[in-house]
């Protein structure tokens, strides 16, 4: 790209920004007495099994979660505490929640080490992120490519022309040829005329008429590009330096900066030139873009908050006339390079130019699906022969016949930047939707009005839904990416799954189930189910508890202390290894030490009861001389704690 269109970064130096986005949930607490039972919180037996002292790395960070998704943070660092002093190699969104918590009790130091650990595992830098996950993009990028036909647009001068936009049955450019002014303004960084608007006429074989100077009020004596024009052709948007009615702006450095401006047509005459609101001296605003509802403006920009040196905004139209306030499409799209150059087709596909990204060298055009409530598909090269070596950029494209235009600096043009013409011959985008239904965990219920929240690999919400009436949930996701879908249904506990969508088109099948809080008890309850207890307490051939088992039984404890007039009976079982009696002997064995545990921590003798059924119940095949598994075998070497009374 020329020193004309890199003027358009003279002043973009930049700062990092990370948004980062936590989601809100409320949890209350349910009736009791429900369908005339009595329950158990699940949660609160959690932390009263951790105020005893036992510790457990899932049950913290179930804890720590727990607080977190309700926004409790001061509660949340006590868990994520104990689950680092426990364990401190944890996925990397536990160093974030946990950062994130420590800033909530004034602890910035350790939370600045917690992100520092964070960034390790998860990766500082977008464009390191980036190469991290896409190491093969060479090979990506060569499946991306030869699905374009390309030719000279036909138009192009020895100087620089780039930057087209449709206008009707018109192609309209920015040039820096000087075809009329006996007394020429050069640019002095090129030696060249500062751009001009020109059009051409598209005719019906897709070729290009001789280019005419598009208006005399649109130009000046500086540079003006990259127009976009509504539908009705009544409007139109465009980039020029810092200067209108005679009056050139400039910096703090003297720098005459771009600004995007916004003109009417009248009787065939562009007028009712203004400059759009959100512009200034201080920073660049360049490269109108629409939307295909024409509600929403997107450009270019290095103003405040912007994540690399130049990043792609939006703003909104509204009815009146009026705007809202600029957004900066965030680091699904944005790096810390430049992204610039946008284009929306009719199929809402956003096209960028982006040297943040892994691509083939200087700018490559990229392209994503916008969905819905603002998100992003996964942004993907367009491949060669669009993409080369050099900067390739301002993509556009008619969806109708497939044809467009792009720009590049390519070696073998004409000029210093020149239009190239193209035919798409099949379409590039992979599209998934992530669907399943919600259902309770125990019973199957389908769970309707439920909260499904969708975050991307960095954590970031990118939409939330609620399932159907049949507990359905259907979202719009993007091929080959990693996501993190969070369920949340009042008097259940809130559930994270992750799910890698596969890179082809299709749909993706992820049903969820959820546990209650507060879970039903009556006589004949098996305490080990409803309380998410393993079966496995005993060695192979051992009856002494082991020490991971005591977390176990202590929930039991609390159940029990809850209930003080429950009474329980414990069975153990064996697998089949072993004689029929020695099964017998030690499953006996093992209720008498579980049952001993129990009365030593505080629990009544009278209340437990208990025996040892050996290997006379077997949860599978897994019999005498059947081979089986360790895992087949662990199965049957379980316990159970049946509630025989309550009252």
């Amino acid at each position: 790209m020329t020193k004309i269109v890199t003027l358009i970064y003279s002043a973009i130096l930049l700062l990092l920004t990370v948004s980062v986005y936590g989601q809100k949930a409320r949890i209350e607490a349910a009736d009791k007495n429900y369908n005339n039972y009595s329950y158990i919180d699940a949660i609160a037996t959690y932390e009263s099994v951790a105020l005893k002292g036992y510790k457990n790395e899932k049950m913290f960070q179930k804890l720590g979660n727990a607080y977190y998704f309700n926004a409790d943070f001061g509660k949340a660092e006590k868990w994520y505490g104990e689950l680092f002093a426990l364990n401190e190699e944890q996925e990397s969104e536990y160093y974030y929640r946990y950062s994130q918590t420590l800033k909530s009790v004034g602890d910035y130091g350790k939370a600045n080490k917690m992100l520092e650990k964070f960034n390790k595992k998860a990766g500082n830098d977008t464009r390191s992120k980036l190469y991290e996950s896409q190491k093969n993009y060479l090979e990506e990028i060569k499946a991306n490519s030869g699905r374009y036909t390309i030719a000279d647009a036909g138009i192009n001068s020895e100087y620089s022309d780039y930057g087209s936009s449709f206008s009707n049955d018109n192609l309209v450019f920015a040039s820096a040829r000087d075809t009329g002014r006996v007394s020429k303004k050069v640019f002095k960084w090129t030696n060249q005329s500062f751009t001009n608007l020109y059009s051409s006429e598209i005719n019906a074989d897709g070729n290009l008429g001789n280019p005419k100077r598009f208006s005399k009020i649109i130009n000046s004596k500086f540079h003006e590009s990259t127009p976009v024009f509504t539908k009705d052709g009544q409007t139109m948007y465009f980039t020029r330096n810092n200067y209108l009615d005679g009056k050139q702006g400039k910096d703090t450095e003297k720098v005459t900066l771009l600004k995007l401006y916004k003109a009417t047509l009248n009787n065939g005459n562009w007028t009712n030139i203004v400059e759009l609101p959100f512009n200034s001296n201080d920073y660049s605003v360049a490269h109108p873009a629409l939307s295909v509802d024409e509600n929403t403006l997107y450009f270019v920009s290095d103003m405040p908050g912007t994540f690399g040196q130049s990043d792609l905004f939006k703003v909104a139209i509204k009815l009146d006339g009026t705007y809202g306030k600029p957004e900066n499409l965030g680091n699904a799209i944005n790096t810390e390079g430049r992204e610039t150059f946008p284009f929306v087709s009719g199929n809402n596909e956003l096209y960028f130019a982006s040297d943040g990204r892994p691509g083939l060298g200087g700018l490559d055009i990229f392209v994503t699906t916008i969905g819905k409530n603002g998100t992003y598909s996964s942004v993907l090269n367009v491949g060669a022969p669009i993409n080369g070596t050099q900067d390739d950029f301002a993509f556009l494209i008619n969806t109708k016949d497939s044809r467009g235009f792009f720009t590049s600096n390519r070696t073998g043009g004409v000029g210093y930047d020149d239009i190239y013409s193209f035919t798409e011959t099949r379409k590039l985008l992979c599209e998934q939707v992530l669907s399943g239904i919600l259902i309770d965990q125990e019973t199957g219920t389908i769970l309707a009005n439920a909260k499904i929240s969708v975050f991307d690999e960095h954590f970031e919400l990118q939409q939330e839904i609620t399932t159907d009436d049949k507990g359905y949930y259907s979202i719009e996701v993007a091929c080959g990416k990693t996501y993190y879908v969070r369920a949340y249904k009042e008097d259940y506990e809130t559930k994270e799954e992750k799910i890698i969508i596969k890179n082809t088109n299709g749909k993706t099948d992820f049903p969820l189930k959820l546990n209650k809080l507060l879970k039903p008890i009556k006589v004949g309850t098996d305490l080990t189910k409803t309380l998410d207890i393993p079966v496995i307490y005993f060695d192979l051939d051992k009856s002494v508890i082991r020490k991971d088992a005591t977390f176990e039984l202590a929930k039991i404890l609390v159940v029990m202390q809850q209930f003080p007039k429950m009474k329980i009976d414990v069975r153990s079982y064996t697998d089949s290894r072993q004689t029929e009696q020695y099964n017998l002997k030690l499953s006996d064995k093992r209720v008498k030490s579980t049952v001993d545990w129990l009365i030593k921590n505080g629990i009544e003798k009278n209340r437990l009861t208990g025996k040892g059924y050996g290997e006379s119940q077997l949860v599978n095949n897994c019999s005498d001389d059947v081979q089986c598994t360790e895992l087949e075998h662990q199965a049957n070497r379980r316990s159970e704690f049946i509630i025989i009374s309550i009252d």
